[in-house]
């Protein structure tokens, strides 16, 4: 598999003001899903509950996109 070395950190947020707003949706999307979400690490969460948070992100950035097609 090829490896893109712009890509490294893919996690990381590419424009750094946006950090306090994803932080802020993060936490939005976890409440939502009953993840007890917390300022910093979380490393004590479960794979399902992380990936239940980042499915709701998901979920609700397509939605945004699909209600500003319309």
């Amino acid at each position: 598999m090829a490896s893109n070395s712009n890509n490294s950190g893919s996690n990381r947020i590419v424009v750094p003001e946006a950090r306090e707003a994803m932080d802020k949706f993060k936490m939005e999307a976890a409440n939502e899903v009953g993840v007890n979400l917390k300022q910093g690490y979380n490393g004590d969460l479960t794979s399902r509950e992380a990936g239940s948070v980042g499915g709701q992100m998901v979920k609700k950035m397509i939605e945004a996109y699909e209600n500003s097609i319309k």
